[in-house]
């Protein structure tokens, strides 16, 4: 037999020999093997779901940087691009979003049958209401829109008519789906999926980005306003108003209430990209059922010192934004009363928030109860988050305490200024520790969980691995109850099943009632104070630069070590992070107070 037959034939002469293979050789052929095709599922498996997570995102960066450089030239105030063209390209992503959110419902819909995954922990009824509720403040917002573009119709591009519309449209679309779909585990279209919810996630994205910058901008004029009116010189104000006369009498009431609808719209779009960020990282996910479980409702008893701190700090609050306002813009002396009071209001507040914090901090400590690291993508994005906007108030921060230790001058609020951003950088740490401990603690033994799929078989499962083997009609439960559950215990054991037996009559609680008598936790009551206090406060200091508060622009220390423009970029990144960090502790602390 030639050589070319030896090789090209179905047998192997060679291996015809019972000493071809010794017993390591061949060990080692099986191990290739296994790695190969290791190799081959993991080629076929991971690296087609990578490829697709790499290329829609970055599909939908660049989506952002093109609306970012658009942003960017509208900032210029150059001749070429104009707010329309921003607002049609805009305009065009919320259509084309609209579009995949009605080809995912009609799909979702023809799939009633087939039974959808989802992820529990995606989000809750409490924060859908919020955003049903920003997204109604939102619509007003519209409507303001819509009336603005009717009174100047005749001398503005009808972009800024059309825009609201399906602004409005698109508003009203998203709340269905983030009600019905928002905790889907998407398994089929996997690819085209992506590249829809990465769409949603960017175009979210991009509109708040398109808010915080047109909120910036009133800021930075307002801002300007005010230093020429003290005499400061060289400070360009743009006016935006349209060239011609409004046709009617509310054209000015629309174009000033805008801007306090603002923060309402901007947070609604940053919290609606962060939970469709969270479905586009569950997307092909392996949902683990032992961890997929929803609490029942949590408990209030106890609650009093913690509400009623909290609500001295939001009356206080709203006392302090308007005596703010209102002395701000008058002479120079009423002007740093202002400044001082806030700043010392700050660290009042601040103090107290820290001495909460760290004491949650103390409890948690003493309990020894190990952390829960089971997969959980959208626990994961809120320490992300959290950490991630923290770094605009510690930039701030910094700067200031960099220009109150470093400046010549030396007004009344200098070293108030000093404290109070030291503060804000501790607070945020101490927060931060606070949540992330929180949100990653395992429950304790006594604590209920509801699964979303029930854990225990159903009357008429057949499933043989749940259900005990049975050999004819056996009813030893009836004669020996104890005897005969230890029986079925070790029948099962043998057959690598596993049955529990119920457990005696004495180790069951016993209910008064329809409810189960539990003693009162001291430190459980305390950490839900806790969280209610801080929830209550984050809300406090998201107001005040929501709504105009703002002494960084005001108190001149940090403008005249860094400049005006220097300083007025700090602020236009740093102040949107910030709010969004106190808007996204205050859905945090709700998180918290649900599961202490």
């Amino acid at each position: 037999m030639s050589p070319t037959m030896v090789e090209h034939s179905g047998l192997d002469i060679m291996c015809l020999n019972k000493y071809c293979h010794s017993s390591s050789s061949s060990s080692s052929s099986e191990h290739d093997k296994k790695i190969f095709s290791k190799l081959k599922r993991s080629l076929s498996g991971d690296y087609p779901r990578k490829n697709a997570e790499i290329l829609s995102g970055q599909y939908g960066t660049n989506v952002l940087l093109i609306g970012a450089a658009l942003m960017l030239a509208i900032a210029h105030h150059g001749p070429s691009v104009k707010e329309e063209h921003l607002l049609s390209f805009v305009t065009c992503l919320m259509i084309l979003q609209l579009i995949w959110m009605m080809w995912y419902i009609l799909v979702r819909d023809r799939q009633k049958n087939t039974r959808t995954e989802k992820d529990v922990h995606a989000t809750t009824c409490w924060i859908r209401g919020g955003l049903t509720l920003l997204a109604l403040l939102s619509l007003i917002m519209d409507a303001f829109r819509i009336g603005y573009y009717v009174g100047y119709q005749s001398c503005v591009s009808a972009v800024l008519g059309v825009y609201p519309v399906i602004h409005a449209t698109h508003t009203i679309a998203q709340v269905h789906f983030l009600w019905f779909h928002i905790k889907d585990v998407i398994k089929s279209f996997e690819t085209f999926e992506r590249f829809g919810v990465i769409h949603a996630v960017f175009t979210n994205l991009l509109l708040w980005c398109n808010g915080v910058m047109s909120e910036a901008e009133h800021f930075l004029n307002n801002h300007k306003r005010r230093l020429s009116a003290l005499g400061y010189g060289n400070l360009t104000i743009v006016h935006s108003e349209p060239h011609c006369n409004c046709t009617t009498s509310t054209c000015s009431m629309f174009s000033s209430s805008l801007y306090y609808l603002y923060p309402f719209n901007i947070e609604y779009h940053i919290f609606v990209s962060a939970m469709l960020f969270v479905m586009w990282q569950n997307i092909g996910r392996t949902i683990d059922l032992s961890s997929n479980r929803k609490r029942l409702a949590t408990k209030t008893q106890g609650l009093t010192l913690g509400p009623i701190l909290g609500l001295l700090a939001l009356a206080s609050t709203i006392g302090i934004l308007v005596v703010y306002i209102t002395h701000v813009e008058e002479s120079l002396k009423m002007r740093q009363s202002a400044i001082s009071m806030f700043y010392i209001y700050g660290i009042i507040m601040l103090v107290f928030m820290c001495s909460a914090g760290t004491s949650g901090l103390l409890i948690y400590r003493a309990d020894h109860i190990p952390l829960d690291t089971s997969k959980n993508p959208s626990r994961q994005l809120d320490t992300e988050l959290l950490f991630g906007s923290s770094i605009g108030s510690w930039l701030m921060s910094w700067c200031s305490i960099v220009a109150a230790l470093g400046t010549n001058s030396s007004p009344p609020y200098r070293w108030t200024n000093l404290v109070y951003s030291l503060l804000i950088v501790l607070e945020k740490y101490i927060q931060n520790l606070f949540i992330i401990e929180s949100l990653y603690r395992q429950q304790e033994d006594g604590e209920r969980e509801d699964p979303e799929l029930p854990a225990a078989p159903e009357i008429f499962s057949v499933t043989s691995s749940l259900a005990p083997p049975y050999n004819g009609i056996i009813n030893r439960a009836y004669e020996t109850p104890d005897r005969a559950c230890v029986t079925m215990e070790n029948d099962q054991e043998e057959s690598g099943q596993v049955y529990r037996c119920p457990r005696k009559p004495s180790e069951v609680p016993l209910p008064v009632g329809n409810k189960v008598v539990e003693p009162p936790n001291i430190k459980r009551q305390i950490l839900k104070n806790i969280a209610v206090f801080l929830l209550m406060c984050n809300i406090s200091l998201w107001i005040l630069p929501a709504f105009g508060c703002r002494p960084q622009y005001d108190n001149g220390l940090e403008q005249e070590t860094f400049g005006f423009s220097i300083w007025t970029t700090v602020l236009n990144f740093a102040i949107p992070l910030n709010l969004f960090y106190r808007m996204h502790s205050v859905a945090s602390l709700f998180e918290v107070f649900r599961r202490v």
